[in-house]
């Protein structure tokens, strides 16, 4: 049985909770349980009160910190965010697409800007599990395969091991995806691990992985981890992108594209 910490070094191990989620951007109740060596109940009792401070959010098995990263707003906001970067970051993502190739696009609000400049591209096909880009391609363009899945309301995507029925049985020349965050320790992250699922599935079924994410999400780490970068082949974001970004990432052999 765990012993629990004595009552006064509550607020010490509070501190020292926010502390290693703030420093990972996400932690585990079971590693912050053998970390601290308190029970669960304990430390889900401390991320209660740290989520009331507004320190942390809980999420499901752990905890994500409120102040070093990024929160999932609503698919109409993430939309309107950093707009003017993310279509440029599109309009550079349509000069990859090439002739009578297959192409995947995620529920990113960066990939629905691409997802309107395919409207003219007849020769095409796109394999979408996003609502709002297949809404986009209905009435005519490419020919579009839906996933198909769990709806997702706040991204506006189906996602979840029911979309594996349909990725698991094709194969795409070009992944283009969106992202919550990145960095060069932990990689690509995003909120929802059913998001996080359907990415990787995907990114194991195609030919190239481009990512498309304008700079505010650099640096930024959320609850759920997609793939290192080594699954990623291209990166398109924006000038104000941190040099070293840059520079680490060339020199791992992914191709950055700055529009």
């Amino acid at each position: 049985m765990i012993q629990e910490a004595h009552p006064a070094l509550a607020p010490e191990r509070r501190d020292r909770i926010r502390n290693l989620v703030r420093e990972g951007g996400v932690a585990r109740v079971e590693d912050l349980r053998k970390n601290l060596k308190v029970s669960v109940a304990t430390i889900r009792r401390d991320l209660e009160i740290l989520e009331e401070e507004g320190k942390v959010k809980r999420v499901h098995g752990g905890a994500v910190s409120m102040e070093s990263r990024l929160e999932e707003s609503v698919f109409d906001d993430k939309t309107n965010l950093a707009s003017k970067q993310k279509k440029k970051i599109a309009e550079d993502a349509l000069t990859l697409v090439g002739h009578e190739e297959s192409v995947f696009l995620d529920g990113g609000s960066t990939t629905l800007f691409l997802a309107r400049l395919l409207k003219q591209r007849t020769d095409i096909t796109v394999v979408t599990n996003s609502v709002r880009a297949m809404e986009e391609l209905a009435d005519s363009g490419p020919r579009v395969i839906f996933t198909g899945g769990e709806f997702r309301r706040i991204s506006q995507t189906m996602v979840g091991p029911l979309s594996t029925v349909v990725l698991e049985q094709i194969r795409v020349d070009k992944a283009f995806m969106g992202t919550m965050g990145f960095c060069l320790k932990n990689g690509i992250t995003t909120t929802d691990p059913n998001e996080a699922y359907v990415k990787r599935v995907v990114s194991e079924n195609a030919g190239q992985v481009i990512l498309l994410a304008d700079s505010t999400k650099a640096d930024k780490v959320s609850f759920a981890r997609v793939s290192d970068w080594d699954q990623v082949d291209i990166l398109i974001t924006d000038q104000a992108v941190p040099k070293h970004f840059t520079k680490t990432l060339r020199k791992r052999g992914i191709k950055v594209r700055l529009p």
